[in-house]
């Protein structure tokens, strides 16, 4: 355990307390809501500039850092459901695409490899932050809710187009696994005039 895992499980901390403020709608649910998000998005931010200049990058981190941000994400955008603020089959679409990658993740592990976060994930979750902030802020503030519904939608696209490439990084890896598994050997058959690789 070091600083920048510790702010990783920081952020798995402040799930609750963000579920409870919101579903519950105590006083100014909506700024504090806000706050807990931006606290989060910086703990995020800051665990990853520590890992890299302390050269604590850890299996452990590695694997909490996703898992603390689909845990925020989904528990941010499943209650603006609840709340009214956003539609739910867009949240579908947001949550599943987090579900999906992590499912691609768990299996890249298990193969022996890893598939590295892109900057478009990360400019994902950033937008992401900012969209839940700008919905809850709408349902007090009526000149925002427009700003957040776009914001909405730019993260329904972010979040599939950032998992077609997550999913053909995975896919090219995990063929090139396997062909390494095998001897990367490729038989060529002079009928056919095709290449196959070797089983």
């Amino acid at each position: 355990m070091n600083l920048p895992n510790s702010l990783t499980l920081s952020r798995i901390v402040l799930v609750p307390p963000l579920v409870v403020v919101l579903l519950t709608r105590v006083e100014n649910f909506e700024l504090w809501g806000v706050l807990i998000l931006f606290g989060a998005a910086l703990t995020d931010w800051l665990d990853g500039l520590l890992a890299r200049r302390r050269r604590q990058i850890t299996p452990l981190g590695v694997l909490l850092d996703p898992i603390a941000d689909k845990l925020l994400i989904s528990a941010a955008f499943i209650a603006l459901v609840e709340l009214g603020l956003a539609p739910a089959w867009m949240v579908v679409i947001i949550v599943g695409r987090e579900l999906a990658v992590q499912g691609l993740r768990t299996i890249a592990t298990a193969e022996g490899f890893m598939v590295a976060v892109s900057e478009l994930g990360k400019a994902k979750m950033v937008l992401q932050v900012w969209a839940a902030s700008l919905l809850l802020l709408g349902s007090r503030f009526p000149d925002l809710r427009l700003i957040g519904t776009i914001a909405l939608w730019l993260v329904v696209v972010f979040s599939l187009w950032s998992a077609a490439r997550y999913a053909a990084e995975f896919w090219r890896q995990l063929n090139v696994r396997r062909l390494e598994r095998r001897g990367g050997l490729t038989i060529v058959n002079p009928q056919k005039k095709e290449d196959v690789a070797a089983r």
